[in-house]
């Protein structure tokens, strides 16, 4: 008899378990109590539907509180599409604290599109501070400036979905301060007034399209870099040095070959000449021959060639004609 009582008794307790957690009474009753009307059948249901009855409870429980009508319904279903219940009532109470106007629709998108819509009310409530990584931009003057500067920032709620980021907005910030920089006569003016740089991006309108309100641009830093202009000045000279010593090369290889085809041509000039007096003895020889040159012209011609050596040798060497 103790033994199937004992059964009877686990059985019992089992079935009341389940039975409780299928129809969650607990629940229902502290909803009741909290001023949430949910049916007891909705929290039934809600467990065949895989949905946490207890989250929604607790969420419509917060929201109540602080004066939020909520459908237990809206809730559900932003549940079963992945989102998270709780932060979004907690965003929806912190706006309706802060007098910003974000309904459940807006905030539902927000969470659903994967960004933290409570931390987004709440940096849209307390800014907070970027600093920009060194932007290096250089003034009219040459001289290379490097710069840092800090955006204040909100959230924009209305372009969370779909708005840029910090990144966006840190880039199109270094835009702005090289465009400014670069306007700038000299980097003296930069140095004394930090703040025209401040003024000139903030007019940009640099948010547009981003998650973000820019609420203010202060330069924190600026230091003097390289001087660009005589670098660059340097950088000209040495590459009209190399092309003066380029062409300068060229025209002394130019200058080698020609003289090396002058002597190519002197040398066959004196080739030819050779050859033509190899062949002075043999026409001689013809001539003899054929009649054509006698004894007497052989010593006249020998008298012209001795007497055309002498004064060769007289005009070559002056100094031995005095002596």
């Amino acid at each position: 008899m103790g033994i199937p009582f004992i059964i009877l008794a686990v059985f019992i307790v089992v079935f009341f378990l389940i039975f409780m957690w299928f129809f969650p009474v607990g629940l229902w009753i502290t909803a009741k109590l909290s001023d949430v009307h949910i049916p007891l059948l909705d929290l039934v249901v809600m467990r065949f539907r895989r949905v946490n009855p207890n989250t929604i409870v607790d969420s419509m429980v917060v929201a109540t509180k602080a004066g939020i009508p909520l459908e237990h319904k809206l809730l559900e279903a932003h549940y079963m599409a992945g989102g998270n219940i709780m932060k979004v009532v907690r965003a929806l109470v912190s706006a309706d604290k802060a007098n910003i106007d974000l309904d459940f629709k807006a905030a539902t998108a927000i969470d659903l599109a994967g960004r933290d819509v409570f931390e987004a009310v709440q940096l849209s409530v307390n800014p907070k501070v970027i600093e920009s990584p060194p932007v290096t931009a250089v003034a009219k003057d040459g001289i290379q400036l490097i710069t840092k500067a800090r955006v204040t920032v909100r959230a924009n709620i209305r372009q969370l979905v779909g708005g840029a980021g910090e990144e966006t907005v840190l880039a199109r910030i270094g835009e702005g301060i090289v465009t400014s920089i670069g306007s700038s006569e000299s980097h003296k003016l930069v140095m004394e007034n930090p703040d025209s740089i401040s003024k000139v991006v903030l007019n940009k309108g640099l948010d547009s399209g981003t998650a973000f309100e820019i609420l203010s641009i202060d330069i924190a830093d600026i230091d003097i870099g390289k001087n660009i202009g005589a670098v660059l000045q340097i950088d000209q000279a040495n590459a009209d040095k190399n092309i003066a010593q380029a062409k300068a090369e060229e025209r002394r290889a130019m200058a080698i070959a020609l003289e090396q085809e002058n002597k190519a041509k002197a040398q066959e000039a004196r080739v030819k000449v050779i050859e033509a007096e190899a062949q002075i003895p043999m026409a001689m020889a013809e001539a003899f021959r054929n009649g054509q040159f006698g004894v007497m012209d052989y010593y006249r011609m020998q008298n012209i060639q001795a007497d055309t050596s002498m004064r060769e040798s007289i005009g070559k060497n002056p100094g031995e004609k005095k002596s």
